[in-house]
């Protein structure tokens, strides 16, 4: 009896490795009937190609189909990821650089026309005259009435020393043309102002290269003129701002912090992991700290308000941001082409993914909409988007995007001076505004990951 045991153990382990290795045959191949799969649809389109080429009844733009075809692949994967022409492709880099050919104006739509918000210092359209408030009703003598703002904006944007003719409607009541000559624009991606006496203002249009050292300078700006004893804090203004560069996110939000995590992205596999981790130094010395949101807020300024508010380094103040969890890579591609292809979702500190959902703010501040605005000031957020990435179960990422042009009136603004002077707070938030429900704790982890590589 003694005997046979190791026989019926070693027919065990041979039954084990056949299994194994049965097991291995079958994923061997399905893999090989799922690359065959491939390879004959990829045949698929070459003979779909070339009955086009041969067949059609006029000549076809090739290398236009075959642009058409590259960019219906990359679309069906989500609304991010998109192929990039060779113009796409450079005014992006422009935009990430904090550069342009344009005018030198910041607009927004209202009443169907391009309104002027201010034109930047020493700017084309500040020396051609042109004003806050101004409509533009023609651009090169074709209405605005009708374009988008995103069309109106490409017609007046061009290379530098080329010109363009605005019809501007000043104050409702008289009508102006001037003709600019574009240059390049390197818009102030981070303005400041005091409120009051006692506090500083901070506002980040977007994320680009010049993001991180622009804050920099204007808190330091702020803090001489206010006097370090005498501010008693910063409001960071982050609404309508759609995003940018994930490094710039990573380095603002430090900007606040002496430890912990600020980000970790996560991808498809284990080395697509990596944490970002703030270094000691707080460039406001640890001053008190509001940040605003809103529906327009995504992406990159959702990177930093988690964080700030999982690190309770902040109160985040407004309502409900956009919904933008995933992170674009860029690949250069040959022939100045560009791929954005989405690979990793961001996770705040506490480890909660904010895709489709959005960041709630701690004090909820609702501003009061014009009627002729009212509808439609909502932006519907990330979960609205066809084809989105879905993470949380529970989603409606996006609310109102609705900023008064008078400063008097906004009331998000208000709220976050009136904090700051010790008028109103968490416990007794006042009229208009609602204190929300407290959000998640940071976990404890251990203290490794990657450290943003800028610091004051």
């Amino acid at each position: 009896m003694m005997r046979k045991i190791p026989v019926f153990l070693s027919g065990v382990a041979l039954g084990a490795l056949a299994l194994i290795a049965l097991d291995e045959m079958r994923v061997a191949a399905n893999a090989n009937a799922a690359a065959s799969d491939t390879y004959r649809r990829l045949t698929l389109f070459g003979e779909v190609f070339d009955k086009i080429r041969t067949d059609y009844v006029e000549k076809p733009d090739e290398a236009k189909l075959i642009e058409s075809a590259i960019n219906g692949m990359v679309t069906s994967l989500d609304p991010h990821s998109s192929f990039l022409d060779q113009k796409s492709n450079q005014e992006m880099q422009q935009q990430t650089r904090g550069e342009f050919g344009g005018l030198g104006i910041e607009v927004q739509m209202e009443d169907g026309l391009v309104k002027v918000v201010t034109p930047f210092d020493d700017s084309p359209a500040a020396k051609a005259g042109v004003m806050a408030n101004d409509l533009v009703t023609h651009i090169d003598g074709e209405q605005v009435q009708g374009l988008t703002l995103s069309q109106a904006v490409e017609k007046m944007k061009g290379p530098r020393g080329t010109k363009v003719k605005l019809k501007l409607w000043r104050n409702k009541k008289e009508t102006v043309e001037v003709e600019i000559t574009r240059d390049t624009i390197r818009p102030p991606v981070v303005r400041a102002q005091k409120e009051g006496d006692a506090v500083g203002y901070l506002r980040i249009g977007s994320f680009n290269e010049q993001t991180f050292e622009g804050l920099k300078k204007e808190v330091e700006k702020l803090t001489a003129e206010i006097g370090k004893d005498k501010l008693k804090g910063f409001v960071l203004d982050l609404r309508n701002n759609p995003g940018g560069l994930l490094d710039q996110a990573i380095y603002v939000a430090d900007a606040f912090l002496e430890s912990g995590e600020i980000v970790s992205t996560r991808g498809k596999t284990n080395d697509q992991t990596n944490r970002a981790l703030a270094r000691p130094g707080d460039i406001t010395g640890g001053k008190p700290l509001v940040v605003l949101i809103n529906g327009g807020s995504a992406s990159a300024s959702e990177i930093v308000a988690g964080a700030l508010q999982d690190q309770e380094r902040a109160t985040i103040v407004g309502s409900r941001s956009f919904g933008k969890g995933s992170v674009q890579s860029i690949f250069q591609l040959r022939g100045n082409y560009a791929l954005k292809l989405t690979t990793q979702l961001y996770y705040t500190p506490s480890g909660r993914s904010i895709q489709g959902k959005g960041i709630t703010p701690d004090v909820a501040v609702v501003q009061d909409v014009p009627e002729e605005l009212k509808g439609r000031d909502e932006i519907k957020g990330e979960a609205s988007m066809r084809g989105h990435i879905k993470v949380n179960e529970e989603e409606q990422g996006g609310s109102s995007g609705y900023v008064p042009p008078d400063r008097t009136k906004d009331k998000q603004l208000i709220w976050a001076v009136r904090f700051l002077n010790g008028e109103v707070s968490k416990e007794n938030p006042g009229e208009g505004a609602t204190l929300m429900p407290k959000q998640p704790k940071p976990e404890a982890r251990a203290n490794t990951g990657k450290p943003a590589s800028q610091k004051n």
